[in-house]
C-alpha cells in the first residue's frame, strides 16, 4: 500500500487518482499531513507540501526513495501548475509516461469544447491540453476532435428551456464481474417489479406535470439491464411514458437492451412499438470463455442471434459494447472480438477501457489473480480504433473514469446520423437531466452553468416506499 501525506485537503483526490494511475496494483491512501505523526505509514510512504512558490516531496515507494523540492517563478501557483509538478515528478521516478498525462478529474472533451468557446484555434487547444496537463499528442487531437464533433451533433438541443430523460430499470439476470453500477438478481424481485413500476409511474408523473411546458431532447432507459422486464412490463412503463410525456421534439429514444439473454422478440417488438429508435446490444467480448470468466451467463452465438433479430425486427441503430482489459484476455482477443463486431455490423460501437471499481467484484479477483491478468494497451486501444474505422465510424464521445486499466479512455464511435446524443448531454453537462428510478442522479445545469445534484436511494425496497420522498428532491432541485 502507497500511503500519501499533504498539507492540501483539495488535492486529495487528484493525488489519489495520480498515483493510482502509475501503480494500479497498488492500495492508494491520502491523508492530511497532521496524520504523518499519528499513525504507521508502512513501507512504501508519500510526502507532499505545497506552499506559494514551492513543492516539497519525499518518495519512498517500494524502497526506492527520492527528495524534490521544486521552486516556481511566479509567486501565484496554481492547482493545474503544481498536479502538473507531481506528475512530472512521478514520471522521473517511475521512469514512465501517462497517455493523458496529469488530466484528473477533468473530462477531456469538456476542457477541449470549452477552449473552442473561448475562440481558441484548433492548433492553440493542442498546445494548452499538452502544455497544462502533459496529455500526449495523440490524445489531445482525439479530445479536440470529438468536441468539435459534439458540438455540431448538439447544436439543436433545447438547451435553456429543454430536458433529457433517464429511467433506470436496475435488474439484471447475473452481476458482472467488473459491475458497480446499481443493480440486482431479477429471480430475487421478480414479484415486487409492479410495485417498482408503480413508483417509476409517480416520478414519471410528476416530471409530466412539472416540465409540460419544457422541450424533451432525448429519453434513455438504462440499468442495470431494462430487458430484464418481461414483454408486457416494458409494454406497461412504455405506454405510460408516451402517455404522459410530450414527444413532439424527441430526437432520439434509447433502450439499453444490454445482454443477450435478455433479449426476445417479443420484447424487441415492444420496443418497436413504441417507437425505441435505438437500442444496445452489448457482448462485451466475443470469447466464450471470458464471458464465463466475467459472469455473464450467455454465450457468444446468443449476442448474434439477438442482433440478428433486431435486425429482423426493423432496428436501424443499435449499438454495441466491448470491454477493452477483461481478466485473461490478449490482444488476439480483442482482435477477434472486433473481427466479430465487423461482420454483424452495428451502427455504433462503444470501447471500454475496464475501469476497476472498490464495489465490484472484480477487485477481489484482482487480489487473487494479479494485476498483471488485466491487459490493455496502446495496441489493443488500435485494434477498436481499427474496427470501428473499418466499419466507417468516427469517435462522437469520450469519457475517463478513476482506475481506468491503462489509463486510457471510453471511446463511442458511430456513423453519421447514429450518433448517441444522450451519451454527449450526460457526458458534456450541458442539458439538464432528470433521472427516475433507484440509484439514478438528476443533474440541474443552471444557466450560469453551475450544476446541482439529487440523487435517489439506491436500495430497490426503500426507493419503493420513499418514493414521495424522492419525488420531493426533485421538486426542490428543480423549482424556479
Amino acid at each position: 500500500m502507497i500511503t500519501i501525506y499533504t498539507n492540501r485537503e483539495n488535492y486529495q483526490y487528484d493525488l489519489h487518482a495520480l498515483f493510482k494511475a502509475f501503480y494500479p496494483e497498488q492500495k492508494v491512501q491520502v491523508y492530511g499531513e497532521d496524520a504523518l505523526y499519528e499513525q504507521d505509514c508502512g513501507s512504501s510512504r508519500v510526502i507532499i507540501h505545497f506552499d506559494e512558490r514551492r513543492i516539497e516531496a519525499v518518495f519512498d515507494i517500494d524502497g526506492k526513495k527520492e527528495y524534490t523540492n521544486i521552486y516556481k517563478d511566479d509567486t501565484d501557483v496554481t492547482k493545474i501548475k503544481q498536479k502538473l509538478s507531481v506528475y512530472e515528478d512521478l514520471c522521473d521516478y517511475t521512469g514512465r509516461t501517462l497517455p493523458w498525462g496529469g488530466l484528473t478529474g477533468i473530462r477531456p472533451t469538456k476542457l477541449s469544447m470549452g477552449m473552442l468557446s473561448e475562440g481558441m484555434c484548433d492548433a492553440d487547444v493542442i498546445a494548452q491540453m499538452k502544455a497544462a496537463y502533459a496529455v500526449s499528442d495523440e490524445k489531445a487531437r482525439l479530445s479536440l476532435d470529438i468536441a468539435k464533433r459534439e458540438r455540431r451533433i448538439l447544436d439543436s438541443i433545447h438547451y435553456k428551456d429543454g430536458y433529457s430523460l433517464y429511467i433506470g430499470i436496475p435488474f439484471c439476470p447475473t452481476t458482472c464481474l467488473y459491475c458497480s453500477f446499481t443493480s440486482y438478481p431479477i429471480a430475487a424481485w421478480r414479484k415486487r417489479i409492479a410495485d417498482y413500476l408503480q413508483a417509476l409511474f409517480r416520478e414519471i408523473d410528476f416530471i409530466a406535470e412539472t416540465h409540460r411546458e419544457k422541450f424533451l431532447d432525448t429519453v434513455y432507459i438504462g440499468g442495470g439491464t431494462p430487458t430484464t422486464l418481461e414483454a408486457d412490463e416494458l409494454d406497461r412503463l412504455l405506454s405510460h411514458i408516451k402517455e404522459k410525456l410530450d414527444f413532439r421534439h424527441v430526437t432520439e429514444f434509447t433502450v439499453e437492451a444490454g445482454r443477450a439473454d435478455s433479449i426476445t422478440r417479443e420484447k424487441l417488438e415492444v420496443l418497436k412499438k413504441h417507437g425505441v429508435t435505438r437500442i444496445s446490444v452489448n457482448p462485451q467480448t466475443m470469447r466464450d470463455e471470458t464471458l464465463k470468466r466475467i459472469g455473464r451467463q450467455h454465450t457468444v452465438e446468443q449476442v448474434r442471434q439477438a442482433f440478428l433479430l433486431a435486425r429482423e425486427v426493423g432496428f436501424d441503430n443499435i449499438n454495441m459494447d466491448i470491454i477493452l482489459g477483461l481478466p485473461g484476455e490478449l490482444e488476439e482477443d480483442v482482435q477477434y472480438t472486433v473481427d466479430e463486431i465487423v461482420k454483424l455490423n452495428p451502427d455504433s460501437f462503444t470501447v471500454h477501457s475496464l475501469a476497476i471499481k472498490r464495489a465490484s467484484k472484480l477487485s477481489q479477483w484482482i487480489e487473487e489473480n494479479g494485476i498483471d491478468s488485466i491487459k490493455n494497451t496502446d495496441s489493443t486501444m488500435e485494434i477498436a480504433r481499427t474496427g470501428a474505422e473499418k466499419l466507417g465510424m468516427k469517435p462522437y464521445y469520450l469519457y475517463r473514469q478513476k482506475n481506468m486499466s491503462g489509463n486510457f479512455e471510453n471511446v463511442g464511435y458511430a456513423r453519421e446520423g447514429k450518433y448517441g446524443i444522450y451519451n454527449i448531454l450526460i457526458m458534456e453537462e450541458v442539458q439538464t437531466i432528470v433521472a427516475l428510478g433507484a440509484g439514478s442522479i438528476t443533474k440541474r445545469v443552471h444557466p450560469d452553468g453551475r450544476i446541482e445534484r439529487c440523487d435517489n436511494v439506491k436500495d430497490v425496497a426503500q426507493y419503493i416506499e420513499r418514493i414521495e420522498e424522492m419525488i420531493e428532491r426533485k421538486r426542490v432541485l428543480l423549482s424556479d
